[in-house]
């Protein structure tokens, strides 16, 4: 299946602690479902002191599932994403404007 969401995607959390909030797709798993964003679903890792790395309280994000995240649109809003034909390519477009992705 094709993938909506892709790195470098635009997205704002459906629900969640993060709900509402917008970020950019880091990384997608699809075998697993899931995406990690910048900013969104932090956690705080206790890392220990290495030669040539600080210790301490480290905020890192946490992987979110797809179905928690929607695409923004030129208009700033969630949309959908659908899949079409233009010139033999099949390209996403958002539902809501209908402009390509």
């Amino acid at each position: 299946m094709a993938a909506k969401l892709r790195k470098g995607d635009k997205v704002v959390m459906l629900s969640g602690k993060d709900k509402g909030k917008e970020g950019v797709i880091a990384s997608v798993d699809p075998k697993a479902g899931k995406a990690i964003v910048d900013g969104l679903n932090m956690a705080i890792r206790h890392t220990r002191q290495s030669q040539n790395e600080q210790g301490g309280r480290l905020p890192k994000a946490l992987p979110v599932d797809l179905s928690n995240l929607a695409l923004l649109d030129s208009n700033g809003k969630a949309t959908r994403v659908g899949f079409r034909m233009e010139n033999d390519k099949k390209v996403r477009f958002a539902k809501t404007t209908g402009e390509t992705v």
